[in-house]
């Protein structure tokens, strides 16, 4: 009896991210033909092959019976096109004469159509990530074959091992982990996937059962997905480019709210894990951690607003090139290595990259999947309607419209980082970037991960189907993050 109630809730764990995704798209679908069928679209077209911020078309009329005035207008129009406002506060209506009819076209879509998203994924996605993935894990064998890897887990064992007891002593993934955790840190996502990629796959030689989640793989896959981000270079950027007064000014309660984020995360799987928090050693390494962190806030904080530009768009960048460079140095230092294993630091660093192209493909059909059911998603309206009432049920209990404003970047921050990212533009564009709108939107886009991508990726990566509990937990650390954003956002500003 234990052991199949044990059986039935494994089973009820494994398929919630695949009815998840199945509720996704079959109500996204059911939703724009409930739009065709009851006239509330006029087509349906866009959905499938439109692009991103492209004009929808929303009705068709004769040309004549529309006004003499209005036939005039649109004939004598640059290529039959007739942009009209009639409302400031409207979105600009377009109407384009075809043959003897008028296209009306108003408003924009809100994410590449199902079959332009399953190019894009590959294209834009897949083998732009399949590059980054070639080099890092060129380089990372070179850790390997050098043996840097060995020296580097040696001395952060006794750490790591507290925090993941199932790990052996001097296991390689503890290389990987500290690669992954400090290209997170520096805001270099780039590098940060391939590292942790391959952490997941050191982790994964170690489980006993491969096709359900570690505790090790669950506790890292939810201190990645925090986000823990010690430099939002990105985010700054975007602020620049939209003229704000002071770009970097979201930069520490960023800061502050992945770091709460990370150590929510910690805790949470810890203590379902039940990890000793009151170990001497993991006590000593957060308390150095928070320490740091709190040092460079101070450091930066007393820079002025060219000292911080400065600092923020160069400081990432000379680490991970210094971690290249290191590498390099290391891996000719210690050649020898490389001819005791028969081959030379160039075809280790060959070896390495073909890992990380095969990777790549592994871990395609399972993106492809989330991004497609999320495509729908955005565009069927369903998004939209949700999270308009999830608007007025906040603003109905008090609060404020420029925190309501905002808060469409945390609600698809989870499922598409393209996708909060254009809300977060938006909320710049429509409301400033010094409001609290925009400098809230630019802190939930920098303070969380993108969870089911992260899943599908990660897990997808080493075939592992029950990911237990992972998405749960990282659901309600992205929930904290939202939460801890919004208080830290009304404290600073």
């Amino acid at each position: 009896m234990i052991v199949a109630r044990s059986r039935k809730n494994v089973d009820i764990r494994f398929m919630v991210l695949s009815r998840f995704w199945l509720i996704i798209f079959i109500s996204s679908v059911l939703f724009v033909f409930a739009g065709l069928f009851l006239s509330n679209s006029y087509s349906i077209e866009y959905v499938l092959n439109g692009k991103k911020d492209s004009p929808i078309l929303t009705g068709e009329r004769y040309l004549k019976d529309c006004s003499k005035g209005f036939q005039e207008k649109l004939t004598s129009a640059p290529e039959g096109t007739l942009v009209y406002n009639v409302n400031p506060d409207d979105i600009d209506t377009t109407y384009v004469l075809k043959n003897q009819t008028v296209q009306v076209f108003k408003g924009t879509q809100k994410a590449d159509g199902l079959l332009e998203t399953c190019k894009a994924s590959l294209f834009d996605l897949i083998l732009p990530l399949m590059a980054y993935l070639a080099f890092f894990c060129g380089i990372m064998q070179l850790l390997i074959d050098s043996g840097a890897t060995e020296r580097l887990a040696r001395r952060l064992s006794p750490f790591f091992v507290k925090v993941f007891p199932s790990v052996p002593k001097n296991h390689e993934s503890i290389s990987y982990m500290t690669l992954n955790f400090s290209a997170n840190f520096l805001g270099l996502d780039s590098a940060a996937t391939p590292f942790g990629l391959k952490a997941m796959q050191s982790l994964q030689e170690i489980n006993p059962d491969k096709d359900r989640a570690s505790d090790a793989q669950i506790m890292f896959l939810c201190l990645h997905a925090a986000g823990l981000t010690l430099i939002p270079t990105s985010i700054i950027g975007y602020r620049a480019a939209a003229n704000a007064a002071n770009p970097a000014d979201v930069m520490l309660p960023c800061i502050v709210t992945s770091l709460i984020g990370t150590l929510a995360a910690f805790f949470i799987v810890g203590f379902r894990q039940r990890i000793q928090f009151r170990s001497a050693t993991l006590l000593i390494a957060l308390t150095s951690i928070i320490a740091a962190i709190i040092g460079l806030l101070m450091y930066v904080n007393s820079l002025d607003l060219i000292g911080k530009n400065f600092f923020s768009s160069n400081f990432s960048s000379v680490l991970l090139l210094g971690i290249i460079v290191a590498t390099l140095i290391f891996a000719f230092i210690h050649e020898k290595k490389f001819k005791e294993k028969e081959t030379t630091v160039f075809d280790s660093f060959v070896v390495g990259a073909k890992s990380g192209i095969n990777t790549g493909v592994a871990i395609f059909p399972y993106v492809l999947g989330m991004l497609a059911a999320i495509s729908l998603f955005r565009n069927s309206g369903l998004f939209e309607i949700i999270s308009n009432w999830i608007a007025t049920g906040f603003h109905f209990i008090g609060v404020s419209k420029e925190i309501t404003d905002s808060l469409p970047v945390a609600l698809l921050r989870p499922f598409s980082s393209s996708g909060s990212r254009g809300f977060m533009l938006d909320a710049m564009n429509n409301f400033g970037p010094d409001s609290l709108a925009g400098r809230l939107s630019s802190i939930f886009q920098c303070s969380a991960e993108t969870t089911f991508y992260v899943i599908a990726v990660y897990f997808g990566s080493i075939n592992v189907r029950n990911t237990r509990y992972a998405l749960g937990t990282m659901l309600l650390v992205d929930l904290i993050c939202v939460i801890t954003a919004i208080f830290v956002a009304l404290w600073f500003f």
